[in-house]
């Protein structure tokens, strides 16, 4: 067995094209970093919403209490819950279900509180294009004003356990 080093003239400066190829990708990388507050404050890509941090037993009291003062029937087993307009929602997440189901009104804003009892859950509103982390022991509020009607599924993007394809809700819009 033989081991060779390296020639000593291994490393050799950049020159030509490649020295254009490295200009290239550094400016990139910095107008993307100028990009990131852009993106973040005018892409309405990010939640501006509120987070706050409440036991999950609490929030799953307030969700049934919500789900008590407000439930107009039943969808698929779950109860169907009508809030007022311009007022606040719960959907409380855990292993494998989103609780409960919401009947909003279109053109009308609310405050969606979102928290999950267990694991970390996400909550990903199809066809739209919405994602966002639900955390346990995590109040988090996002305002939505729903722009058209119909059924909204919500699927777990995050891999929650030997149940998690069923993890499934809804939301509907009238």
């Amino acid at each position: 067995m033989s081991l060779t080093l390296p020639a000593r003239d291994w490393f050799r400066a950049p020159e030509g094209a490649e020295k254009l190829w490295i200009g290239l990708a550094l400016l990139w990388c910095f107008v993307l970093s100028l990009m990131m507050p852009y993106w973040h404050f005018k892409g309405k890509q990010n939640s501006r919403g509120e987070a706050y941090a409440v036991a999950p037993m609490d929030f799953l009291e307030r969700t049934e209490r919500f789900v008590t003062a407000n439930q107009v029937g039943e969808h698929n087993g779950f109860p169907l819950v009508e809030p007022a307009p311009g007022g606040e929602a719960y959907l409380f997440a855990r292993m494998w279900s989103w609780y409960p189901v919401l009947k909003l009104r279109e053109g009308e804003t609310y405050r969606l509180h979102l928290s999950s009892g267990d694991l970390q859950h996400g909550f990903s509103l199809q066809p739209l294009n919405m994602n966002f982390q639900v955390l346990p022991g995590y109040d988090h509020v996002l305002t939505i004003t729903p722009t058209s009607k119909g059924t909204f599924t919500i699927i777990c993007n995050e891999f929650c356990g030997i149940g998690h394809e069923h993890m499934i809700g809804h939301i509907l819009v009238e």
